[in-house]
């Protein structure tokens, strides 16, 4: 099931890519660990990791393998 609120934002918005290379691949549908939160799938542009985040997290989130960023979420 696809996020309801995907691309309701420029961070949420698929192939959106933040200043730390994350890019935005998929909106999951799955209620994230924030208040309110979706889970989103993330890819590192750097090492091709892919991993879930919150839709609040996107635009400062680091790769959890390359970047030392937090584990990312189930999706």
């Amino acid at each position: 099931m696809a996020d309801p609120t995907a691309g309701a934002t420029k961070t949420t918005t698929l192939g959106y890519v933040n200043r730390n290379g994350q890019l935005v691949v998929q909106a999951t549908g799955l209620s994230g660990t924030d208040h309110g939160q979706y889970v989103y799938l993330l890819r590192c542009s750097k090492c091709q990791t892919e991993y879930g985040a919150n839709g609040s997290d996107i635009f400062q989130r680091l790769c959890p393998k390359c970047q030392g960023g937090r584990s990312g979420l189930a999706f």
